[in-house]
């Protein structure tokens, strides 16, 4: 069966962006860092060596993205490809023009339908979850299995929090917990 789960780069005080995060600075200042640890020998991004190495193969593993539409337009929806998935997109509003000419992408106006949607198309595989409303939305509607933090040795200050409002206490289980010199992997299981 599959699960959903989120994968997010979060410094250690809780961003997942930096100041002045828009679409023409995705991420905000200071972005990579947040994904520093993405960085192989050669300084180009891509599977990192070791045992973060493991967490690259679970991402290009998954069966379906879902994704908010702020995040998802601040990478211009994955260029419609995300490992060759279908990318599902949580917004209230219709696809815009330039969003309409990937095939893979599909918009969808509430969470639990598009989470169902979502592990529908991923069959048994997992279902990959980016963005902080998006998972906060999934938490509230308790549609989220998983969360795969990886926390990086740095405080941003201020910047967009991963989990700014949440519904209420939500607890987890410690799933697996791989520490390297650019990241402390963590992964939990939303407790129900």
């Amino acid at each position: 069966m599959s699960s959903s789960v989120l994968l997010m780069s979060v410094s250690v005080d809780g961003f997942i962006a930096g100041p002045n995060d828009h679409p023409g600075n995705p991420g905000g200042d200071g972005f990579m860092r947040l994904h520093k640890w993405y960085e192989r020998p050669d300084g180009e991004f891509g599977r990192p060596e070791g045992p973060a190495g493991d967490i690259w193969d679970e991402l290009h593993a998954t069966g379906a993205v879902l994704a908010g539409r702020r995040t998802a337009e601040q990478v211009d929806y994955y260029g419609g490809d995300h490992h060759g998935v279908p990318i599902f997109v949580l917004s209230r509003q219709p696809a815009p023009p330039e969003a309409q000419k990937y095939e893979a992408v599909k918009f969808v106006t509430d969470i639990k339908t598009a989470m169902a949607q979502a592990k529908a198309a991923a069959g048994d595989k997992d279902v990959l979850v980016h963005g902080a409303y998006t998972a906060q939305k999934a938490l509230e509607a308790e549609v989220l299995d998983e969360l795969q933090l990886d926390q990086v040795p740095v405080l941003f200050g201020r910047g967009l929090r991963l989990f700014d409002i949440l519904p209420k206490q939500i607890e987890l289980d410690i799933v697996r917990v791989i520490d390297t010199p650019a990241a402390t992997h963590l992964r939990y299981r939303v407790r129900r």
